[in-house]
């Protein structure tokens, strides 16, 4: 039999609270090597035989924690034209196969997942590079920029959030984050509005040009970037790095391929695995330092916050066991 969970039951079995050590054990893991993750294929999907453009990417992305009852393979769509359709750009499902025989267990709704693990990477580095209590400015106003939001909350003590985007959607996503965290949150109309003065600065977009000028930020800043994940991808400038005491990265070899380090003139071993920071580095030497730290995922987190959520619901007995 296999479970199948739907959105609506990974939400009822998903805590930000309960996955934030998750992902931490997760990021420890890969830091020492404990894991498998091969390379992650992705290629243009949707085009017509014709050569017209594609209308978006597939990835799939396999992973397996050593001593993990599960492995797990992500399939993920991401669809740029999506937004103008009112459905959600990234989309993605997990396949959990059993390790010790190889038998399906799971087919969950990853979207989900997806957002919780990404949002978790903001948190996890916010709670151990942050100075104080967070002041966090928010470039961005769609659903990972929430969820980023949202990690920082549990994982922190979040102040205030001032949200910037292009369009008019940063009126209602500060509107919801200040209604669902409790915290103050505004609409601010330029990049510098949200960086000056955040001691957390996170940019959770699809651009390809810089998104606010390093130059504006504070000493003593973190930056999150979750949103580049290929080369012509890029919401950081060059004097944002120029500034930085420290580079970390989820997956330095991947991280740079993207626009953000190649335009800045970085390979990978310009930055520190994030995992060190979970597995006794200290991360920050200084308070005025001002740390970086780019993401561009890895399926590892899938594999632990499937399971995690997988267990959950088990547990409950959630979702629908079906024959296969």
């Amino acid at each position: 039999m296999v479970r199948v969970l739907s959105d609506s039951a990974v939400a009822q079995c998903l805590s930000l609270s309960e996955l934030l050590p998750v992902v931490r054990e997760a990021f420890v893991r890969q830091g020492r090597d404990e894991v498998e993750r091969p390379e992650r294929p992705h290629f243009p999907v949707g085009a017509g035989p014709d050569g017209s453009d594609p209308a978006g990417t597939g990835l799939v992305m396999p992973a397996y924690v050593r001593g993990a009852d599960y492995y797990a393979t992500k399939l993920v769509g991401v669809h740029e034209g999506n937004a103008e359709r009112g459905l959600p750009t990234v989309n993605a499902q997990i396949a959990l196969t059993a390790a010790d025989t190889g038998l399906p267990a799971g087919y969950l709704a990853g979207t989900r997942i997806t957002n919780a693990r990404t949002g978790c990477i903001g948190g996890l580095a916010a709670a151990e590079l942050a100075t104080g209590p967070v002041t966090l400015g928010l470039l961005g106003a769609g659903t990972q920029a929430r969820w980023q939001a949202r990690a920082i909350d549990a994982a922190t003590d979040l102040d205030a959030v001032r949200v910037y985007s292009p369009s008019d959607s940063k009126r209602e996503c500060a509107a919801d984050l200040g209604d669902e965290l409790g915290v103050p949150a505004e609409p601010v109309d330029a990049p510098e509005a949200a960086v000056a003065g955040a001691n957390v600065v996170v940019t959770a977009t699809t651009a390809t040009d810089p998104v606010f000028d390093g130059g504006a930020l504070d000493p003593g800043t973190l930056v999150v970037a979750v949103g580049a994940y290929e080369a012509e991808m890029r919401e950081l400038d060059a004097e944002t790095f120029e500034r930085a005491s420290r580079l970390f990265a989820d997956v330095p070899a991947e991280v740079a391929e993207i626009g953000d380090a190649r335009e800045a003139g970085l390979d990978a071993e310009d930055f520190a695995p994030l995992s060190v920071v979970f597995d006794g580095d200290r991360g920050r030497e200084r308070a005025d330092e001002i740390l970086v730290v780019e993401s561009v995922g890895t399926a590892v987190l899938d594999a632990a916050a499937a399971e995690h959520v997988f267990d959950a619901a088990e547990t409950r007995d959630a979702g629908t066991e079906v024959p296969l």
